[in-house]
């Protein structure tokens, strides 16, 4: 007796195995359309017909460009050149979260960061900060991140932020 190709056993083995059975909530018309219109569906395409998904595709893609559209807009109107809002810091009964942002214009290798009272008009606001250093401070020849570096000059400026918050008490 010959043994089987791989392809050829993976085909005894699927035949052998019963499809799972299809259910719907018999209380939900909607689960039943579904189940009636997906074993149609498997009908049509098992005779050997080729599903057309040019709508789908069209669907889809409408949809990703209004979705792009909406997430544009609140990028423009909200985030702006923020890359981190946060709560209030834990264990804190007054005051606002923080608003990080950053910039690194065109042709420049100066990067500054920017920590500021999430709420800018909130009476516990604190004045913003700002650290500003070229890149190469952080990032070797090679382009690898001296993360120690670069983490001990955000928490330095985060300290100022918060230095701030105790002068102002």
């Amino acid at each position: 007796m010959a043994a089987l190709s791989p392809r050829d056993a993976a085909a005894v083995l699927a035949s052998a195995i019963p499809p799972p059975k299809k259910a719907a909530n018999l209380l939900d018309p909607f689960s039943l359309k579904r189940v009636l219109d997906d074993t149609t569906s498997e009908v049509v395409l098992e005779r050997g017909y080729v599903e057309n998904v040019k709508l789908s595709n069209l669907k889809m893609s409408i949809g990703y460009v209004i979705f792009n559209v909406i997430l544009q807009y609140v990028n423009l109107t909200k985030e702006k050149q923020y890359i981190l809002f946060t709560h209030p810091f834990p264990g804190s009964f007054s005051g606002t979260g923080l608003a990080i942002s950053s910039k690194l214009p065109r042709s420049s290798d100066m990067y500054t960061l920017r920590i500021e009272s999430a709420d800018s008009q909130h009476i516990l606001a604190l004045p913003p900060v700002e650290l500003t250093k070229s890149v190469t401070k952080w990032f070797t020849k090679d382009g690898v991140l001296a993360e120690d570096i670069f983490w001990d000059d955000v928490e330095s400026l985060l300290d100022t932020y918060e230095n701030e918050s105790r002068k102002s008490k």
